[in-house]
């Protein structure tokens, strides 16, 4: 789609190369960036001449210093936008490859404690360094390389291509209260090592037969279109098992794909072909360009899209659901009843795009003197209705918190969160519900560039 063109001439062909990549920035931003408005420096009438806009980017020492002065309250409205040196590196992640030692964590305060902290495995990837070295979900933790976790040096752990977790045994002490819950050390110990993995989103999936309902669930864990066709063939086998009710497990999915979303969106429903599944809403300078992403029947590959015909969705969720898992929830909102369980999202409707430094900010013809991308927020997706995610993110229907002491297996029935929605499914709402205990400190993906990203692929 060619949607965006340079809209600032200058006469000055002789730039050096760091000005060169601040031209780019400026220019890009001056564009496409969603808060333009709400950044004096990027207003178009900012510079009166060639040489006041080249005194302008000569003041900052350095491309990405340039770029943070554009950002918009970065602490409260755009904690999102990123810039690259490296814009390979960038695609690779985009498309699910990355360094990873194959192990998610959740992190928590030490029962009695606000200083120190433990951790717990959420997710083990299959094929991975922490999947051979049989770490499991639930695994529990208290120390890295032996030393004492706090919330200040988890980071500089996990930033490590190898560590080795010291495992614990997390005690409830048999109440349901977490105020006698304590952790004793073991001597067992993991070492876990990074290489470059490429994770498969579509990580569980099965069909569940209870009273003689079929119900279909699948853990998604991010929207990543190299694997639409995976996405595709679980949705057949659903379809071929008639299933009567869909649960999708969004509690670790953080965004992704607006065109993915789209098609999951479309093999959920299958009744709303060429409706409006979501809008792209740009700043005031593009706004004549805001976009329809609409309910397909066929991947882009010209694939059939297996459709359930749906009328009604459970999905779980957590507070690291972000982006395109709230943008799921949102727009069939709109259309099917979506029944929410777990907590509450992270609140983030707006959407970026890779910005290369080429005429029209596409990867075709990009500066072959350099390897800087831009990764701005650029749009603000709504709904049919026009209703975009509030910031304060998606509230739950049902609220249920995984619970330290019992996170389960993933896939089983017993697993509470899943078995939380079973019980609705099967017209029961008296399970009884854990002690609400608090979200987790921070999670292991917290340090990911592109957590909570949702972005657009044309």
């Amino acid at each position: 789609m060619g949607l965006f063109t340079a809209c600032f001439e200058d006469n000055d062909d002789n730039l050096t190369s760091s000005s060169s990549i601040k031209d780019f920035i400026w220019k890009a931003m001056n564009k496409v960036y969603l808060y333009k408005a709400d950044v004096d420096d990027l207003a178009d009438e900012r510079f009166e001449t060639s040489q006041e806009y080249q005194d302008y980017l000569n003041a900052f020492y350095s491309p990405e210093i340039l770029f943070e002065s554009l950002i918009h309250d970065r602490e409260n409205v755009d904690r999102f936008s990123v810039i690259t040196s490296d814009y390979f590196a960038l695609e690779q992640q985009l498309s699910g490859v990355s360094k990873s030692h194959g192990a998610e964590f959740n992190f928590y305060y030490t029962p009695g404690s606000n200083a120190s902290v433990f951790g717990i495995v959420r997710l083990v990837l299959p094929n991975s360094s922490a999947s051979l070295s049989n770490l499991t979900r639930g695994h529990v933790f208290n120390k890295i390389n032996g030393q004492d976790l706090t919330n200040s040096n988890i980071g500089s752990f996990l930033n490590n291509d190898s560590f080795t977790l010291n495992l614990a045994v997390y005690n409830d002490n048999g109440t349901e209260s977490t105020d006698d819950d304590s952790l004793s050390d073991t001597n067992t110990s993991i070492t876990l090592t990074k290489t470059v993995y490429t994770e498969n989103p579509v990580y569980y999936h099965s069909v569940i037969e209870q009273n003689n309902e079929k119900i279909g669930y699948l853990m998604y864990n991010g929207f990543v279109n190299e694997f639409d066709n995976e996405l595709n063939q679980v949705f057949g086998i659903f379809k071929s098992a008639n299933v009567d009710h869909l649960v999708l497990d969004l509690r670790y999915n953080s965004g992704g794909s607006i065109r993915t979303a789209t098609a999951l969106g479309s093999m959920i429903t299958g009744n709303f072909n060429n409706q409006i599944f979501t809008t792209l809403k740009y700043n005031e300078t593009l706004s004549d360009n805001n976009y329809n992403f609409n309910f397909t029947n066929e991947l882009s590959d010209g694939t059939s899209i297996n459709s359930l015909n749906l009328d009604q969705l459970y999905v779980l969720t957590s507070n690291r659901s972000a982006s395109a898992s709230e943008m799921i929830i949102n727009s069939l909102d709109a259309y099917i009843d979506v029944i929410q369980i777990g907590d509450n999202t992270v609140g983030k409707s707006q959407a970026s795009q890779i910005i290369y430094d080429s005429p029209n900010f596409n990867r075709n013809n990009a500066n072959p003197a350099h390897t800087y991308a831009l990764l701005p927020l650029i749009a603000i997706t709504v709904n049919k209705n026009n209703t975009e995610v509030p910031p304060s993110g998606i509230a739950p229907d049902h609220e249920f918190v995984e619970k330290a002491a019992n996170y389960g297996t993933i896939g089983d029935t017993e697993e509470p969160l899943l078995k939380k929605a079973l019980d609705l499914i099967q017209g029961s709402n008296k399970t009884s519900e854990p002690i609400q205990t608090p979200p987790p400190l921070l999670n292991s993906n917290v340090s990911k560039t592109l957590e909570t990203l949702m972005f657009v692929d044309f």
